[in-house]
């Protein structure tokens, strides 16, 4: 025993130190996976990205240099010289300014425009826009300052006319005297930049000072990529090469260097995605292009990579235990047969005394479900017979105003009988007699109405007339419908309509909501209550709508359990609707309760319609 002990200690130590090794070797493979995984998916998507950057950068710079070549080329036409020598002839501005506007469409540029040696702008392509540039001074923009040095003028800026960001080249006029002027060509790059939107990379190109001004994501619009100097913010704003708008921060936040030009940031946002930036210089226009790709692709890969190397690993281990442990159950599987034999016996002979015992406990626990359920029956009876008492006890007041009015009555006939007799008036007093008979017979319906109701019910469904339920339902509650001078509104068809149900309990629950209409409608200055009767798709639809304040919302969950209510302790329980929701479920029926749109509660009673014959209608008759 102490020998087998021993054993299983020792198999338990080498199993947990098995674990613990097989464990950290998978941490070492999952940071050795995960670290080269990264540096792959990262060397791929910079290749990638490198390409796109390549090509975004040419096709940049191939828009530009279709363009680069034209001030010149315009600079040496005589007219442009002619004209700024002599810039009052009339009949030279007009050709001058059809002539421009010709080469601005021909060009396919934004506009075309002459300035002279001061920085007026003297003819246009737009001369018969709205905005014309003829008459206003650019002098203070760059390009015109380095064309009027002889050189080749390129900005990048906001017009300050057409507010439409745009790329000026701009040439010197000049003759033998000297430079006359200059000759500007304006490009937009909105659909250069709109082409390059569709990439799964976004693009930004930054001007000298490291403001954005070209990205396919507008909102990086205007932003510099790491915050500016006040300095440099001014300088930018007084040269209005932005216009109004607001020179912002992307905050872009370094974290990890991978090359000279490679790197890993976050853009504004920590809980972002990282993104690889590349960049390019353009050092003919003085731009820097960025491109910013997400790592995205680079995580989904390291998840990938760590997930086989998890999957391959647990299978190698699985595969290893499994033949340790197959070995091991060869040599189990020997003893356990053995021992199986000599239990087996015995095992059966007791599952045998088992199952004889089992199978008496089930008989007897049959027997006292059988009693339970019979008892639960007889008690659920008591309770729904206990709530048509309940009900009869709250439209007392009414009833007992119903008996005593013909009481009163009945005795004041008979006063007057009396006296009449005294005087030898029989006629008189054979009226007054008459009227006391009628006045008993009407006290003896109401009992009757009463015996009825509070008699026991059968539990049997039966085809029932939904008139004849209502009738006898109204003679019951009918009272308390007076005496509260409660509008009671009925809209049931003219034809009978017969439903399966009992009778009683059918009754009893067409009461149970009347009365609750009745209390929910007690404080308001007008009261009604309205019972509409219809039918559809072999159900008979009885909804019972008040102007009272309605359901709460937190309460229509639970309008039916038990012993729930918001009414005082001497308005009942709170078993009415609970009891009237069991009796419409014994019929197969359903009751629901909601808020009607324009106000009051509204509970809805489906019962199935009863398929008419000889027999059923008979029953229904007699039991009506």
């Amino acid at each position: 025993m102490d020998k087998n002990n021993t054993h299983s200690k020792r198999s338990r130590m080498i199993q947990q130190l098995l674990s613990l090794v097989m464990g950290l070797l998978l941490i070492f493979l999952l940071w050795q996976t995960g670290h080269w995984s990264r540096q792959l998916a990262l060397e791929n998507l910079q290749q990638q990205s490198q390409h796109q950057l390549r090509l975004f950068v040419a096709n940049l710079q191939g828009e530009l240099q279709k363009y680069e070549f034209l001030p010149e080329l315009l600079a040496t036409n005589s007219l442009l010289i002619n004209f700024l020598h002599n810039p009052n002839d009339v009949k030279s501005i007009n050709a001058l300014n059809r002539y421009l506007e010709t080469i601005n469409e021909v060009a396919n540029a934004s506009d075309t425009y002459l300035m002279n040696a001061e920085g007026w702008t003297i003819a246009a392509s737009n001369w018969l826009s709205e905005r014309p540039f003829i008459g206003r001074n650019f002098a203070y923009r760059p390009y015109f300052q380095e064309a009027m040095q002889g050189k080749l003028g390129r900005y990048f800026a906001l017009g300050s006319t057409s507010n439409k960001r745009g790329y000026y080249f701009a040439y010197p006029v000049k003759d033998d005297s000297g430079i006359l002027g200059a000759v500007v060509i304006k490009i937009e790059l909105q659909g250069f930049e709109q082409s390059w939107r569709e990439l799964k990379e976004e693009f930004a190109v930054t001007d000298p000072d490291g403001v954005i001004f070209i990205s396919t994501k507008d909102e990086w619009r205007y932003k510099s990529l790491y915050p500016l100097d006040q300095a440099v913010i001014n300088r930018v704003q007084d040269s209005k090469r932005y216009g109004k708008a607001e020179i912002g921060t992307l905050n872009v936040s370094q974290k990890d260097q991978l090359t000279e030009q490679a790197k890993v940031v976050n853009i504004g946002d920590p809980r972002q995605s990282d993104h690889l930036m590349l960049v390019r210089e353009m050092p003919e226009a003085g731009w820097k292009v960025h491109i910013f790709s997400s790592l995205g692709v680079v995580n989904s890969q390291v998840l990938k990579s760590l997930l086989i190397t998890t999957i391959v690993y647990v299978a190698i281990v699985f595969l290893f235990f499994y033949f340790i442990q197959r070995s091991r159950r060869l040599k189990e599987r020997e003893r356990y047969e053995k021992r199986a034999k000599r239990v087996l016996e015995q095992r059966v002979k007791e599952r045998t005394a088992d199952l004889t015992s089992a199978n008496i406990r089930l008989l007897r626990e049959i027997e006292e479900h059988r009693r339970t359920d019979e008892t639960l029956r007889k008690t659920q009876d008591e309770l729904i017979q206990a709530a048509k008492m309940a009900a009869l006890g709250q439209l007392s007041s009414g009833i007992n105003h119903e008996l005593n009015q013909p009481l009163a009555a009945i005795r004041s006939y008979a006063d007057n009988a009396r006296a009449y007799l005294v005087r030898d008036r029989k006629d008189d007093a054979s009226w007054n007699l008459e009227q006391i008979a009628e006045l008993t017979e009407r006290m003896a319906t109401i009992s009757r109405q009463l015996k009825v109701f509070s008699r026991k019910t059968t539990g049997q469904l039966v085809t029932v007339s939904l008139q004849a339920v209502i009738d006898n339902a109204m003679k019951i509650v009918g009272p308390q419908l007076k005496d509260t001078e409660t509008d009671f509104r009925r809209i049931v068809p003219a034809d009978d309509i017969y439903v399966q149900a009992d009778m009683i309990q059918l009754e009893q629950v067409l009461v149970n909501l009347i009365t609750n209409a009745v209390h929910a409608v007690e404080q308001q200055s007008e009261r009604w209550i309205q019972l509409m009767v219809s039918t559809d798709n072999g159900k008979a639809s009885i909804q019972i709508l008040d102007n009272g304040p309605g359901i709460a919302f937190e309460n229509l969950d639970q309008i039916f359990d038990p012993f729930f209510t918001t009414k005082s302790e001497d308005r009942g329980l709170g078993l009415g609707l609970s009891i009237s929701y069991r009796i419409v479920e014994m019929m197969h029926g359903t009751l629901t309760a909601d808020n009607h749109d324009s106000g009051g509660a509204v509970f809805t009673l489906l019962l199935d319609l009863a398929v008419l014959d000889e027999n059923k209608l008979t029953q229904s008759a007699m039991i009506e």
